[in-house]
């Protein structure tokens, strides 16, 4: 549970804004939007792999 002490005299716009960055960084909405769909390990392998591929590419650009 996320606890957002308030300082006296802070305004609540403020505190929520600090609230919802706390929230983004532990990453529970984009978990949650993970576990409702099943992908098959080979799906994410693949994923990883273009990834890498793409990643490598641009770095073998960069080197020209």
């Amino acid at each position: 549970m996320l606890i957002i002490p308030i300082k006296e005299g802070e305004n609540i716009d403020r505190a929520l804004k600090r609230f919802k960055r706390k929230f983004d960084k532990t990453g529970t909405m984009r978990q949650l939007r993970k576990r409702q769909q099943f992908t098959k390990p080979s799906v994410t392998r693949r994923a990883q792999v273009q990834k890498a591929q793409y990643i490598q590419g641009l770095r073998d650009k960069e080197e020209i």
